[in-house]
């Protein structure tokens, strides 16, 4: 089953009134967690990536294994990169395969945000990924992921909320009316009125963080006030975390393995409970009919070239990988000589992309004309360039579906 696009996802849930757990992960315990218990439920699952929370790991390792579990789940899955600190992580996460991004500037000036999370929104939709935006402060208190939120909640406006989204064209609004990240104090308010506001204002999907640790009766209020997607970490560290300890207490000594033991089951345990509190399990079918597939697209190109020009080839081949990779929505740059002796199509060139859309906005980037320019001054007129999009995963047969490109020879 393929990756699915969030926006679509997230419309369901909101026009239906449940919530979607936006589960974060650190780990593949995590990981094999979340996807276990969605499957269980038959419910749909976001995976969440919160870049301050790769501050001791690099992400960038454990996104393949996200992404390959994400296309072998029985249910929909999207991929959410959270808490990006910089514009760069956000094309970062979307060319290594997440397909939705949040730019947290939240703790700066109103049209600060606004400025930034624009120019990230226009990044996102030109690769054709979902973009969520935060206005207000949701603070930390107590927990591992609260450091990285310290400072005073500012309450979100409704009528300053207007203002952003139709400014910023986001997809969904995080929104603070009284969750704090880390562990909950259990007499934790939350402003509902506030909320219904806003959602009568935006008539979007909204995003509650610091999901953890709420009574049942403040869940459902927040999903009928428009709440689509739960943010929800720190009770499942806490959980990992004290199952560990009490592996190593025991009077067994206990090597890694066996410390980690009834982590990954643990999780799954409590993962479910949200998604049958959040109303998402059992909703797995209805939303893969509603949503459209997160499909990658490869453009080919084959060149003819000339002996006398392999050294300035050999350079530019050095200097496109490092350009054409940077570019937004480009998730992989390949370049190779043919193997057999022939006297046609010498150079190949194989680009992957994240979405059609990240492959029309890469044809008419600077950078990539520039490239294509260069290269085109030193090999023959004569070329081959053609651009694949993925069938979807699963099916028997896509060619009714498709509408296969012509391959083009272009002098």
């Amino acid at each position: 089953m393929p990756l699915v696009d969030m926006r679509d996802m997230l419309h369901h849930a909101y026009q239906n009134n449940y919530a979607i757990g936006g589960f974060g992960l650190v780990s593949l315990d995590f990981l094999e967690a979340i996807i276990a218990a969605a499957e269980l439920c038959r419910s749909p699952v976001i995976l969440n990536l919160s870049e301050p929370l790769f501050g001791q790991q690099d992400f960038r390792l454990i996104l393949p294994a996200i992404e390959r579990a994400a296309h072998q789940a029985k249910v929909p899955v999207a991929i959410h990169f959270d808490h990006a600190k910089r514009h760069e992580s956000i094309v970062e996460a979307i060319n290594l395969g997440c397909n939705s991004v949040m730019l947290d500037v939240s703790s700066q000036a109103f049209t600060v945000n606004i400025a930034q999370t624009s120019h990230a929104t226009e990044t996102a939709h030109a690769c054709g990924a979902a973009i969520e935006g935060m206005l207000g402060f949701v603070g930390g208190t107590e927990g591992e992921n609260a450091i990285n939120h310290l400072g005073e909640a500012i309450y979100t406006s409704a009528e300053e909320a207007k203002v952003y989204v139709d400014r910023t064209h986001v997809d969904f609004l995080a929104v603070s009316i009284g969750t704090v990240h880390g562990r909950q104090n259990s007499r934790t308010k939350l402003d509902f009125k506030r909320l219904k506001r806003i959602n009568d204002e935006l008539g979007i999907p909204l995003v509650l963080h610091g999901g953890s640790g709420l009574i049942e009766d403040q869940y459902h209020k927040v999903i009928l006030n428009g709440v689509a997607k739960i943010n929800c970490y720190t009770e499942l560290s806490d959980i990992a975390a004290a199952t560990i300890r009490s592996n190593v207490q025991s009077r067994t000594k206990k090597g890694y393995i066996e410390a980690m033991q009834d982590v990954k089951n643990n999780l799954l345990e409590r993962i479910s409970l949200y998604m049958h509190r959040w109303g998402s399990a059992g909703r797995a079918a209805e939303v893969l009919i509603q949503c459209r597939a997160w499909q990658p697209v490869e453009q080919t190109i084959v060149y003819n070239v000339q002996k006398r020009y392999l050294q300035q080839i050999h350079a530019l081949i050095e200097q496109g990988r490092e350009t054409l990779s940077a570019i937004p929505g480009v998730r992989q740059v390949f370049a190779g000589w043919a193997l057999s002796v022939s006297d046609q199509y010498h150079l190949c060139w194989r680009i992957q992309f994240a979405t059609t859309d990240a492959s029309n906005n890469f044809q008419s980037h600077a950078e990539y004309i520039a490239f294509i320019h260069q290269l085109s001054r030193i090999s023959e007129p004569d070329k081959i360039n053609i651009t694949f999009a993925a069938t979807s995963l699963g099916t028997n047969s896509c060619l009714e579906e498709i509408k296969i490109p012509q391959a083009q020879h272009l002098a």
